[in-house]
């Protein structure tokens, strides 16, 4: 039986699939028999409760706040109570890491603030959730998911973070990632780190959430949150955005600063919201964009900092606008091309012009440039980012940190190990003339040779293709198993992207991204 069809024999659709956490865990398997009704236990079962806020978007939690439906208490209280029953109990996603101890007094202070004429803008008083390596100086830690930083408590919030508590918003909690934003080893498994545990997609339980923004995404499909911020270095926003159903935004880089954000490229790393629309991606990139001094891709990105992204919103209407489809980037399944040729008609409908197929650089021509550059910024930044920790930081260094999974490998390292690590700490440092050649190869091939040149020669304003392929099976034994994507040219070039949901294959969700 597909998914599709169980809902239509339950009498279920996709929301009211996702409030029933004791069906999920029954029906995990994709195509299995599932029975007409959950067994009795499951019923009192608090994951199974119907819940007031699913699927209910950032611009609809802010009229509520406005015109007295909500308060940002029970806005918290509910998501509290939301985290509580499908995180550790019911199916177990494993989508947060720890909440804010003081995520309730917080919210007071913010219907205080309403209650007397002020509103900070559309966020006040909205819960979101972190990704847990963007540093915050609150109750709860910061630790990419390792437990080699339990405990670590940086001495400030990161720009991103001071910014949107500067929005109103409730910094409610930590989302599970992959364990060093899945830059540990080559046999990881996305969405498992050693202090959250394995993070599961609410689709299909024994299936992968993607990486590394894995609990972002989980957390937002499932009700956990309505918004999230997740980070980018290549594809760990879109493809957990895609595998779990929702609008993930890769911003240009410098547009939302990483001051703060536990780094693996200075090139490429980002930070972007995780929504149920874009309209809710707009609202929350409106709080997260800003100029930060302290960023050095900060200035070249500051005269696209606006506060209000929402203004660029369409009606529908695609006249005039010319989509590249990137034909390199299709093949790898014939379920997701389908869903592709949905999508590309529905925009011919919308009214847009498409250019297909057009040509971009892959893999074969970009070759491990792009990786070189991540082991050698991944080693100068994750360095000056435990300097930054100050004195009492339990690891102080890479080579720190390679010795203490040494030491406790049983905890650590039980599934698989720390090869990029290793490889990380042999490089040297930014000056290395083998780091600057791959680093003009990179953005050589990605930019000037590749999106730059391909939107001039065919006038395009952006391209479309696949996100990736649908969710694949949870294996700790072997690692991921990734089928297709497009992510590399936009992360490698340090553009913007963005996927929205196109679909279902055998009932697991699937994305179209659009860059530029």
């Amino acid at each position: 039986m597909s998914r599709e069809d169980l809902f239509e024999s339950l009498g279920l659709d996709r929301r009211r699939f996702l409030t029933v956490g004791a069906l999920a865990a029954a029906a995990h398997v994709v195509g299995c028999q599932t029975p007409s009704a959950p067994a009795p236990e499951a019923q009192t079962d608090p994951a199974s409760a119907p819940f007031d806020l699913a699927e209910v978007d950032l611009g609809a939690l802010a009229d509520g706040l406005g015109d007295g439906r909500y308060t940002s208490r029970s806005l918290v209280e509910a998501y509290l109570g939301r985290i509580e029953a499908l995180n550790h109990r019911g199916p177990t996603l494993r989508a947060v890491i720890e909440t804010d101890p003081k995520a309730l007094e917080i919210a007071d202070a913010l219907d205080a603030e309403r209650s007397q004429g002020t509103v900070r803008g559309p966020l006040h008083g909205i819960p979101i959730l972190l990704k847990d390596n963007i540093a915050t100086h609150d109750g709860t830690t910061t630790t990419a998911g390792s437990l080699a930083l339990a405990g670590s408590k940086p001495t400030e919030d990161a720009f991103l973070a001071a910014r949107l508590r500067e929005a109103g918003a409730v910094l409610i909690g930590k989302a599970n990632l992959s364990e060093w934003a899945n830059f540990r080893s080559t046999r990881s498994s996305s969405g498992w780190s050693g202090r959250g545990g394995q993070c599961r997609n609410p689709y299909s339980l024994d299936r992968t959430p993607c990486g590394s923004s894995s609990g972002s995404g989980v957390a937002v499909a499932a009700n956990m949150v309505a918004a999230a911020v997740g980070t980018e270095t290549n594809g760990s926003i879109v493809c957990p955005s895609s595998h779990n159903g929702i609008v993930g935004l890769k911003p240009t880089v410098g547009l939302v600063s990483r001051t703060g954000v536990i780094p693996i490229s200075s090139t490429q790393d980002t930070a972007g919201p995780m929504t149920r629309s874009v309209k809710g991606a707009a609202i929350l990139l409106g709080a997260m964009a800003g100029a930060d001094p302290k960023d050095p891709a900060g200035p070249a990105a500051a005269e696209h900092i606006h506060a209000d992204y929402t203004q660029f919103l369409g009606d529908g209407d695609l006249s005039g606008v010319r989509l590249g489809v990137s034909r390199g980037h299709f093949g790898f399944d014939p379920n997701v091309d389908a869903r592709m040729e949905e999508a590309l008609a529905k925009f011919s409908e919308l009214g847009a012009e498409l250019v297909d197929p057009v040509e971009l650089p892959g893999f074969q021509d970009l070759g491990d440039s792009s990786y070189q550059l991540m082991l050698y910024e991944f080693k100068a930044g994750l360095n000056e980012y435990f300097a930054s920790l100050g004195d009492d930081a339990p690891i102080k260094s890479l080579d720190e940190l390679i010795e203490w999974n040494q030491a406790n490998a049983d905890a650590s390292m039980p599934y698989f190990g720390q090869e990029i690590l290793e490889q990380a700490a042999e490089k040297g440092d930014l000056s290395d003339e083998a780091y600057l050649e791959a680093r003009a190869k990179a953005l050589r091939i990605m930019r000037k040779e590749g999106i730059d040149k391909v939107i001039a020669e065919h006038n395009l304003d952006a391209f479309v293709a696949p996100t990736n392929g649908p969710s694949w099976r949870i294996d700790l034994v072997n690692g991921d198993n990734f089928g297709g994507g497009s992510s590399t040219p936009a992360a490698v070039a340090g553009y913007p992207t963005i996927t929205v949901p196109a679909g279902f294959v055998h009932g697991l969700p699937v994305g179209v991204s659009i860059f530029s």
